[in-house]
């Protein structure tokens, strides 16, 4: 997963799900030593008749995917540099509007006994497709091929399995920390260089760096479910869990989750909820993001921040920390990332998995990783020079104690009903604990049909 927006509390249940998948579609361009296709029309049956395997020695796999931009033009280097190697397979690049409508199509296409030979896809949906019996079983080719959990970081690869089994090669990845600005430091007097590692010295930075006219702020310090602030961070660094491995059951009612949200609630009735509420309704973006306008001077957000920071205001004097924790030790985060899948169905499932491998390893993760994110391999990273870089070394020397989100069928149900219980609970509707009651009962419920 790369970026996700800010959110007030207003606006915590309107989550968007994280889906780039779709279908295929026809008006074709050939750039690089791929083609891609542009979003203009329905899925027809063109990919699945060039993806029928070798056609004159040469084996064509045709792969969906919602890639733009810098994104677009690294994948189109992964493939030159695959198909130099592998002159026998053709990867033709099939472009698939995102949008909520793109997973029917992919499913629609798996049924259909018709789906592309890859798809590029969220790792935070393994667990609902898998389930589903959507998605081609990796396993056996990943051992083959050498690629082991001691490949990556151990969350990127417990998000690309289920129940035991490989459904995904990962790709790239995020990670979590707390921004601040060094010149509000410095201008109440915190120490810049010394940024808060404890929930209490980031409450009392936040009450200092605060500044409130009646019932507007000029400045807020900190809001903690603002921008990436979301449960899974805070039930994570208090030292809870959302699931019971051994069992698979959710426990969003952890007592160290609800500490977290208890936490969080504490701190809107502190600086009034609705006044917080009226604060992020006009916060802006871009250029106008609240942090890079100096109207919040500490947030939670991702390693993508960096880069609008450096194309709005590269003088921003600003630092990152890990996420304080109760204790000012046990640091973590949580990451997601996308990964390509083979869906179930697949016509060319051996040439299709060389692709998987090829951007499995070192050479295509740099490739498709290159001056646009972080790698899930941690050599790659370093080759990156993010680990000399003293913003982005933060971002990388956290991923080997990040968490992914539960892999389960349910998934975006436990995303979308841990935001509803932090909106509640945060303007008053129920208590932490009763809401995160709930919210166990809701999804562990929802999963006993995957258990029959």
């Amino acid at each position: 997963m790369r970026k996700s927006k800010n959110l007030a509390i207003p606006t915590l249940v309107s989550v968007v799900t994280i889906s780039v998948l779709a279908t295929a579609c026809s008006s074709t361009q050939t750039t690089g030593g791929s083609t891609s296709t542009n979003p203009s029309a329905a899925p027809s049956t063109t990919a699945a008749s060039e993806a029928k395997g070798a056609q004159g020695g040469v084996s064509t796999v045709t792969m969906w995917h919602g890639l733009t931009s810098i994104d677009l033009d690294n994948m189109n280097n992964v493939v030159k540099a695959f198909e130099a190697k592998n002159p026998t397979i053709k990867i033709k690049l099939v472009y698939t509007e995102s949008s909520e409508g793109a997973d029917q199509k992919l499913l629609t296409s798996v049924a259909g006994g018709n789906p592309p030979d890859i798809a590029y896809f969220d790792r935070f949906k393994v667990g609902s497709w898998a389930a589903q019996d959507s998605l081609t079983d990796l396993s056996a080719m990943a051992a083959a091929a050498g690629i082991n959990k001691d490949s990556y970081y151990p969350f990127a690869w417990d998000e690309s399995s289920y129940k035991g089994k490989l459904y995904a090669i990962p790709l790239g990845t995020d990670s979590r920390l707390l921004f601040y600005n060094k010149d509000h430091f410095k201008e109440v007097g915190l120490d810049p260089n010394n940024p808060p590692k404890t929930i209490a010295e980031l409450e009392a930075a936040a009450q200092k760096l605060t500044i409130k006219e009646g019932k507007r702020f000029k400045r807020i310090g900190f809001i903690p479910w603002y921008s990436q602030g979301w449960l899974y961070g805070w039930g994570w660094s208090f030292g809870g869990d959302f699931q019971d491995k051994a069992t698979g059951k959710i426990t969003a009612n952890d007592p160290k989750v609800v500490d977290a949200l208890q936490w969080m609630t504490d701190f809107g009735k502190k600086y009034n909820v609705e006044d917080i509420a009226g604060f992020t309704s006009a916060a802006g973006t871009d250029e106008m993001d609240p942090f890079i306008a100096g109207q919040i001077s500490m947030k939670i957000s991702g390693n993508w921040t960096v880069a609008g920071i450096k194309k709005f205001k590269p003088n921003l004097n600003y630092g990152v920390t890990p996420i304080p924790t109760p204790t000012g030790s046990n640091f973590t985060t949580w990451s997601g990332g996308m990964s390509l899948i083979i869906p179930k169905g697949a016509k060319n499932v051996e040439p299709a998995w060389k692709f998987l491998e090829f951007l499995g390893k070192e050479e295509g993760q740099y490739l498709l990783n290159s001056q646009s994110g972080m790698s899930v391999i941690d050599s790659v990273n370093a080759k990156f020079g993010y680990k000399d870089d003293p913003i982005m070394k933060e971002f990388v020397n956290i991923l080997p104690k990040s968490h992914n989100r539960p892999v389960i069928p349910e998934g975006q149900l436990l995303w979308n009903e841990l935001a509803s219980a932090t909106e509640k609970a945060t303007r008053g509707s129920g208590t932490p604990k009763e809401n995160l009651d709930k919210v166990t009962e809701t999804v562990n419920k929802a999963l006993e049909k995957y258990n029959k």
